[in-house]
């Protein structure tokens, strides 16, 4: 089987919300589906470890393991190994601005199925749309 390509996505989000209030939104990962509509589902597995269903603009939801590594609210970050269809680690960087904050999040993941690799090598442009348009949620969802 050939490799998987590897994907690194960054996205700067700017919230009027303070970073203590953006830390604890994000954190809770429970609560993402009420609002991040690109967020479908999340299912706890144990007690760190969730089972998250994630679709965006194109047809095909994905299914992945998301594992805290780091949780530190006086950093302002928070990291998570995911396993499943997306498989590698994301990261959210909370920082002050102005009156409310700034969200870095960063991605690296590999597809490992055999649909996700075959679209992956000639789709990459749509794949970042795709992203980007999560994220969009995200910044809308956060803005409440």
């Amino acid at each position: 089987m050939p490799r998987s390509p590897t994907f690194c996505f960054r996205s700067t989000l700017y919230v009027d919300l303070a970073p203590g209030r953006a830390y604890d939104l994000l954190e809770d990962i429970a609560a993402y589906p009420s609002w991040w509509p690109q967020v479908r589902s999340v299912a706890k597995l144990d007690e760190d470890t969730a089972l998250v269903a994630a679709r965006s603009l194109l047809p095909y939801t994905l299914h992945f393991a998301l594992s805290p590594n780091v949780r530190d609210r006086a950093e302002g970050t928070l990291e998570a190994a995911l396993d499943g269809d997306l498989v590698g680690v994301c990261r959210w960087d909370i920082t002050g601005s102005g009156a409310g904050s700034r969200l870095e999040f960063a991605q690296q993941v590999t597809t490992p199925g055999r649909v996700l690799q075959a679209t992956a090598r000639v789709a990459r442009p749509v794949l970042v749309l795709n992203h980007r348009w999560m994220m969009r949620g995200a910044r809308r969802g956060l803005a409440g």
